[in-house]
């Protein structure tokens, strides 16, 4: 039971559909000699109940940040304990690391990454690419990324790191603005920046999870999707105070 809590909180705090975590889960159950398992996952908590035993035992799930990675290796250890090639120890082992871990790539890459979809995107949607426009993108979306990552490490309050990092994105833009830069266009510029930090992914998760069927979790997700884009229009809305 342990195990197969652990399995599903891995991969509801890094960014998994409910279906999927329920599906491990009660994969996991099975092949550890429980096909009758119930398994009940919401946002905020797990509950496993084991009538055999009779056992049951909930988890509270208080962070959700976005890890595909933990969520492909959770997907890999159920696969090779699925094919009896890991005991149940040496599972429970594994996503004990893997819990543990920290994110792979080190934050110089991830901002990297961060400038070239600002760049492209806003390529990509505007057409815009004059070298003041593809400059300023990428020092705004790096800025603006920056402070999203450090914040969403540091500060316990929700939305806080995407209203921060719009509102720097917002600042940098004004600056170019009232440089008086050739050919300069904020609106492109601004919608290239702000890529890194919409949140698609949780919008993509709460259409699956609406579409089968977990209607308390789907619309919870869009909620909390909407305040993510609300936070960043918000945070872009106050530098227009400034034009």
């Amino acid at each position: 039971m342990q195990t197969t809590l652990l399995a599903g909180a891995i991969l509801l705090e890094n960014g998994a559909e409910i279906a999927r975590v329920e599906d491990t889960m009660q994969r996991i159950t099975t092949n550890a000699g429980y096909p009758d398992a119930q398994i009940f996952v919401l946002l905020t908590g797990i509950t496993v109940a084991l009538p055999a035993v009779p056992a049951s035992q909930v988890r509270a799930i208080h962070r959700r940040g976005m890890d595909l990675e933990k969520v492909d290796q959770v997907n890999t250890l159920s696969r090779k304990f699925a094919a009896h090639t890991l005991t149940l120890s040496e599972f429970s082992a594994a996503l004990t690391r893997v819990n543990q871990a920290v994110p792979t790539f080190p934050f110089s890459w991830l901002l990297l990454a961060s400038l070239v979809v600002s760049v492209t995107l806003m390529v990509a949607f505007t057409g815009h690419a004059s070298p003041a426009n593809l400059i300023t993108c990428a020092l705004a979306g790096g800025i603006g990324f920056s402070a999203f990552d450090r914040l969403n490490h540091h500060s316990p309050l929700r939305f806080l790191s995407e209203f921060v990092g719009a509102f720097l994105i917002g600042l940098v833009t004004l600056a170019g603005h009232y440089l008086g830069l050739p050919d300069y266009h904020a609106d492109a510029i601004i919608i290239g920046a702000i890529m890194p930090l919409v949140p698609g992914v949780a919008i993509t998760n709460a259409v699956r999870d609406t579409m089968t069927g977990n209607l308390l979790s789907g619309p919870a997700r869009a909620i909390e999707a909407i305040l993510s884009a609300s936070a960043i229009g918000l945070g872009i809305a106050l530098t227009s105070f400034f034009y």
